[in-house]
């Protein structure tokens, strides 16, 4: 393994980093006191720019290196998840119902210490762009920073990123040319009827029989209407209606979210989804609203930049950690955004076996910052080699 020396000098000062901003989660666009943080260090380091309140509390900063050369966008997320946390570390969260569950403050604490490495060093030609990123688990910060023109702004060229991986061995990175993450929709169905006394059914028209045989029917969208070789989850997550036993309730309400790849197939499951409720309603006598709400889209590498990251890859952590054929996983990342704007590439930092990403359990490994960091720091110098 080849971590940057001087990178592995400061690992102590990005254990303390990374433990403060565990400490001090935010969610959503609301990262201001991250990003103020995040603004201090980079103060200290010297970099050449600093912008700030880019999508709220998004921060790109440019450290310039030895003549003219590309510009690499560099991206770590800053935002928290809205659940407690049950580590029972010294630096658990302050905060009751926040959390960093998915090791964002690990992220940024990553592209710190290559930003510091880079803008001491500078051993390289062009520019490197620092994106700090609120609201990945929200509303898709990446999105509205992309909206905002910060490709043009700043003339980025390629941008990577790196995700902590807790299914994974540590140390091992990995990712794959093409999809590597799935495009997320969601869908809210509302059934509505007539209410009334639980026992005298004749007098209502009970929403519930519609409801519970949308659900069964939801089912059969990946069973009876998808070709079996495409990856495709529709998944029925919430089920509310009703208020006592002897009730029959006004509305009953239905939720969930589909992952696919397949642009196609997103929207047969769409279409699926209005037809099974409206006929449903229709067959019970009973009303129905359906909203699907398409969210991010699929997450995938440019060709090019990912066997570009995974050469990288294997000199800071040798071949036999480097996985550059993983098999697409289900869940979705608004890098997915930046990507469509721009050629890169995303790749998973294996952190050791343990509790999973937004489990209240989950606690970034520490040990592995100083790869990341390295990784970042050698693709720069490597893309743009003086």
């Amino acid at each position: 393994m080849a971590i940057v020396n001087r990178i592995g000098e400061f690992a102590e000062d990005m254990k303390t980093w990374r433990r403060h901003l565990h400490m001090h989660p935010e969610l959503s666009l609301d990262c201001h006191e991250t990003a103020a943080f995040v603004v201090e260090r980079l103060k200290e380091f010297g970099v050449d720019e600093i912008h700030e309140g880019i999508a709220q509390s998004g921060v790109v900063a440019l450290i310039r290196g030895q003549g003219d050369g590309p510009v690499t966008g560099l991206r770590a997320d800053m935002d928290a998840l809205p659940m407690d946390e049950t580590t029972g570390a010294e630096w658990a969260s302050t905060i009751p119902g926040k959390m960093h569950a998915c090791g964002h403050d690990g992220h940024t604490t990553m592209l710190l210490g290559a930003a510091r490495y880079l803008t001491e060093t500078r051993k390289f030609k062009g520019t490197v762009a620092l994106i700090f990123q609120p609201a990945e688990e929200t509303v898709g910060g990446g999105r509205i920073m992309v909206e905002e023109g910060i490709m043009e702004r700043f003339d980025i060229e390629e941008v990577y990123a790196i995700h902590t991986d807790p299914f994974a061995e540590e140390g091992q990175l990995r990712t794959t040319p093409g999809p590597i993450m799935a495009a997320v929709d969601d869908f809210h169905i509302t059934v509505r009827g007539v209410g009334g006394h639980g026992a005298y059914p004749a007098s209502c028209k009970d929403p519930m029989p519609c409801a519970l045989a949308i659900g069964q029917a939801l089912q059969t969208i990946v069973s009876r209407n998808t070709d079996p070789l495409l990856p495709l989850v529709v998944s029925l997550t919430m089920i509310s209606g009703g208020t006592a036993t002897n009730i029959i309730p006004e509305t009953v309400k239905l939720s969930g979210t589909v992952r696919s790849f397949d642009a196609d197939l997103r929207d047969m499951v769409e279409r699926r989804i209005t037809e099974i409720a409206v006929g449903q309603a229709a067959s019970y006598g009973v009303a129905v609203e359906i909203d699907y709400i398409r969210n991010y889209p699929a997450t995938v590498n440019h060709e090019a930049q990912t066997e570009f990251a995974g050469r990288v890859a294997q000199e800071v952590v040798g071949p036999a950690k480097t996985i550059t054929d993983l098999r697409p996983e289900m869940g979705a990342e608004d890098f997915s955004y930046m990507l469509e704007a721009r050629p890169g590439a995303f790749l998973f930092l294996g952190q050791g076996i343990g509790p999973s990403c937004h489990h209240p359990a989950f606690d970034f490994n520490d040990e592995v910052a100083t790869i990341g960091a390295s990784f970042f720091a050698r693709l720069i110098e490597t893309r743009h080699g003086v």
